[in-house]
């Protein structure tokens, strides 16, 4: 968890969510859908394996308040991720804000769509006002201390992260256009395919063996699949099994035909063989009749 710097006694009781707005009224326009859709998919995939689902709290253009001498102040981060918090406010509530000096816990990552509008400020370029609130970058670098800050570009697809070294952010040198985050045991990167049916390069979320982190509708869908193809090939080994029957049944009719065959062709050997003794016996016996009637007439046959 990452604790915010410890801030000065207030005499006054500090505002809390319940007092503290999720949007300003005087705050022209809404993200447009990109914002929103790259936000849902980061939040429908994060999820690191090494936290449980309900002490991670991520939002999206949430107002993140952070300065209790300044209770008025905040940001609202694109995308961001707070680990070992309740997924509610006081385990109970929907968030509409997250404050700093309420909640306890520093965000771990804060995400940046770039914006032509905005780009300046995400960057890190444009400097504070006098009496002004301090810039985004400061805010995240300076104030919050995010460990891990992106900023990724629509426009040319550039993903870019920052990591607190020291009491800066030094930019890294991504992986296979991914970067790991040892704290939540997941790497941040891009993927090209398509998303609530649009197709372009998103920011997903990738395992420890470079696995894509399914959402809940990938899983299922995947599931379902598989599902089918489980089926498919039940349905089909059980044509298999049935044709193997039907073939062993044809043996047997083959094993039993044959039998019949060698049974009837053995009877016929046998009466064959009954035959030709008979034949046999029969010449012999002619033979003896014609020997005992030259005997008869005095001729002995054994002369002949």
């Amino acid at each position: 968890m990452y604790i915010p710097d410890s801030q000065s006694s207030q005499a006054k009781v500090l505002p809390t969510m319940y007092d503290l707005p999720s949007e300003d009224p005087e705050e022209p326009g809404l993200p447009d859908e990109y914002h929103r859709w790259q936000a849902q998919l980061l939040c429908d995939s994060c999820i690191p394996p090494n936290y449980p689902a309900d002490r991670l709290f991520s939002a999206s253009d949430l107002n993140l308040y952070y300065d209790s001498n300044h209770p008025n102040w905040y940001k609202r981060p694109d995308w961001y991720l707070v680990v070992g918090v309740s997924r509610f406010y006081q385990d109970r509530d929907l968030r509409q804000s997250y404050v700093i000096w309420d909640e306890a816990v520093n965000p771990l990552i804060a995400i940046e769509f770039l914006s032509p509008s905005t780009e300046d400020e995400d960057l890190g370029m444009t400097e504070s006002e006098p009496n002004k609130p301090p810039t985004k970058w400061q805010v995240y670098e300076r104030i919050l201390r995010i460990p891990y800050y992106f900023v990724f570009s629509k426009y040319n697809n550039q993903l870019r992260v920052f990591r607190l070294i020291g009491n800066r952010y030094r930019e890294q040198v991504l992986t296979g256009s991914r970067f790991w985050i040892p704290e939540i045991q997941l790497s941040l990167g891009l993927w090209q395919g398509a998303f609530l049916q649009n197709e372009r390069l998103w920011l997903r979320w990738y395992d420890l063996n470079g696995n894509l982190i399914l959402t809940p509708e990938e899983f299922e869908r995947q599931r379902a699949q598989l599902e089918s193809q489980r089926a498919e090939f039940e349905r089909q080994q059980a044509a298999i099994e049935r044709q193997q029957a039907e073939i062993e049944r044809q043996q047997a009719e083959s094993e039993r035909q044959r039998a019949e065959f060698e049974k009837q062709q053995a009877e016929l050997e046998r009466q064959r063989a009954e035959f030709e003794k008979q034949q046999a016996d029969s010449e012999r016996e002619r033979a003896n009749r014609l020997a005992d009637r030259l005997r008869a007439m005095g001729i002995n046959p054994d002369e002949l």
